[in-house]
């Protein structure tokens, strides 16, 4: 049997690079060698795709880039696969891709750039396409077409920066239609990166200008009083459902901080709810994907209240893959192991080819 010729993408051009390079290292690590040949690309926080070679050690550590790396692009002619130049000596060669795995968290890998790239060169992907990518990374986007799909999302507002924005008048605003306490979130943005919990003016106004330097759009919500729970999708048309799996924290909210280190906050998986909210929340959870075009894979993230309703928070088109992230931890649970799950992704990623 031929090997399946596996492009792994890991970097990028991101406030998340720092977690795509833990993803990476992992999926590297386990991927089976008997069934695919891999070529790593790693891509700079400038943006520079870079063929490496190199172990997964300097990958975590986030050394890769250094020494004299060949520069790679993406074929867009009728060649499928990736051009490797060598500048040094004026030549370039060919790579052969049958499959591209863009392990890329946060702005320009999860947002639809990528998939875009992948899309125009007529090379399989693992994950959503460019459509739902985008307005899956787009809060706002995703509150409304999950409202108008009939999911419950908090009350929210959204915002563009310019120059005339009158932050008090737009305090005021958002007391009359949200009231307090606020969530502050840039638009696009992953790992709670950029998000403020609000409870006065003076918090507000630090919020807004802190969501403000990571997007020129920024979402408002109501406080949805509860704890967070998740659940992890992965297929095409045909879904398999995770285990619902709860965030326990004592902080304000599951921030950047809590999710790489989880000092004052903790995983419990399964979910310590009744089956029943389980299963509504699984129901959820396959609604949004299917109401957002995904394919592949997703983590959708729910917020749980003392009255037991679910509300949607967010979707994660490209979650967290270390061998111990929620999402491959959530499919551990229904028997689905982590090597498995590459196979699987990879799997469904061709079969969108057929």
């Amino acid at each position: 049997m031929n090997k399946i010729k596996l492009a792994i993408l890991f970097g990028g051009k991101s406030d998340e690079y720092s977690v795509s390079l833990h993803s990476a290292a992992a999926i590297i690590d386990n991927v089976p060698k008997e069934l695919y040949e891999v070529t790593l690309v790693g891509i700079t926080t400038e943006g520079k795709w870079l063929h490496y070679e190199g172990s997964t050690d300097k990958i975590n550590n986030d050394t890769w880039h250094q020494g004299n790396l060949s520069p790679v692009l993406l074929s867009m002619g009728d060649f499928k696969g990736l051009i490797k130049l060598n500048e040094r000596d004026k030549v370039y060669e060919k790579i052969e891709i049958d499959c591209i795995f863009p392990v890329l968290h946060g702005r320009n890998g999860e947002d639809g750039t990528i998939q875009g790239m992948c899309q125009m060169a007529g090379i399989p992907f693992v994950g959503c396409d460019m459509t739902s990518s985008a307005v899956s990374m787009d809060k706002e986007y995703t509150h409304m077409i999950c409202e108008m799909s009939g999911i419950k999302t908090a009350p929210f507002m959204s915002v563009v920066n310019h120059k005339t924005l009158n932050i008090k008048n737009l305090y005021k605003e958002a007391l009359e239609k949200l009231s307090l306490p606020l969530f502050i979130k840039p638009a696009n943005n992953g790992s709670s990166i950029g998000i403020s919990k609000v409870r006065n003016y003076d918090e507000f106004e630090k919020g807004i200008m802190e969501a403000f330097e990571y997007d020129k759009k920024i979402v408002i919500e109501s406080n949805i009083e509860g704890f967070e729970i998740g659940c992890a999708v992965v297929g095409n048309e045909e879904l398999l459902i995770g285990e619902v799996d709860e965030i326990e924290t004592k902080n304000d909210f599951f921030d950047y901080v809590e999710k790489y280190s989880q000092h004052n906050s903790k995983i419990h998986c399964p979910a310590r709810i009744s089956d029943d909210l389980k299963a509504q929340a699984k129901e959820i959870a396959a609604n949004t994907y299917k109401a957002l075009g995904c394919r592949g894979l997703s983590r959708v993230d729910m917020f749980l209240t003392p009255d037991n309703e679910i509300y949607l928070n967010e979707i994660n088109t490209i979650p967290g893959l270390t061998d111990l992230s929620r999402y491959p931890s959530m499919l551990k649970k229904i028997g689905i192991e982590y090597k498995d799950l590459i196979v699987k992704l990879v799997n469904l990623a061709m079969e969108r080819d057929e």
